[in-house]
C-alpha cells in the first residue's frame, strides 16, 4: 500500500509520501516531527512542520431589514502546513531465528499477540471483533482486552469485549 489514513486534529487524511498537507494548527513548533495516529497502512507516518500560517479571511455579514441593522466580522483560520514521510512497514516480516535471544526493545508481530487471543486478531476490524466476541470464551476475551488496551485502543472494541465478558459473568 503506497499511502496510509492518518487521523490529526479530530479529522481524518489520506496521505502519501513527500505529500504536504495544510491542517488545523498544531502544537509542533516549526521544523519539528511528530508522529500522527495511523488508522489504516502498514507504514509509520511522519509528519515535520514547515510553517504555521492563518487561513483566507472568511467575511460574515448580519443584515435585518428596515431596523437598518448591519454587522459585520471576520475569521482567519490558524493552519499549519506539514510534510508527511511514511516509514518502513510497522510489523514487517519475522527476523530470523537466531541462538541469542532479540533485544527487549525490539517487538515483532509473533511477541505483540497475547496468548489465548483469538488467531488473525491483529488484522480484524472493530465490527469482526463486535461480532465474534459473542463466540469466544473468557480467556480469549481476556487476552483481546488486554491487547486493545495495550496496542491498538480502540473504543468500539474494547466496549464490545467488556460486553461480551460482562454477559459472560450475568448469564440472567
Amino acid at each position: 500500500m503506497d499511502y496510509a489514513i492518518i487521523r490529526l486534529g479530530g479529522k481524518q487524511y489520506r496521505v502519501r509520501e513527500g505529500e504536504t498537507l495544510v491542517v488545523d494548527r498544531v502544537r509542533a513548533d516549526e521544523g519539528k516531527t511528530f508522529n500522527p495516529d495511523v488508522l489504516l497502512g502498514e507504514a509509520t507516518v511522519t509528519a515535520t512542520v514547515i510553517a504555521h500560517e492563518r487561513g483566507p479571511k472568511i467575511r460574515i455579514g448580519k443584515y435585518k431589514r428596515r431596523t437598518g441593522y448591519k454587522r459585520h466580522n471576520g475569521f482567519r483560520a490558524a493552519n499549519s502546513r506539514i510534510e508527511i514521510s511514511l516509514g518502513g512497514a510497522k510489523h514487517g516480516a519475522a527476523p530470523k531465528k537466531a541462538a541469542a535471544a532479540p533485544a527487549p526493545a525490539a517487538r515483532t508481530a509473533d511477541e505483540d499477540h497475547v496468548k489465548g487471543m483469538p488467531s488473525g486478531y491483529e488484522e480484524m476490524t472493530v465490527a469482526q471483533v463486535s461480532d465474534g466476541a459473542k463466540t469466544w470464551n473468557r480467556p480469549m476475551l481476556e487476552a483481546a482486552l488486554e491487547y486493545e488496551q495495550a496496542h491498538a485502543n480502540r473504543k468500539g472494541a474494547i466496549s464490545a469485549i467488556e460486553s461480551a465478558l460482562k454477559a459472560k459473568e450475568d448469564p440472567a
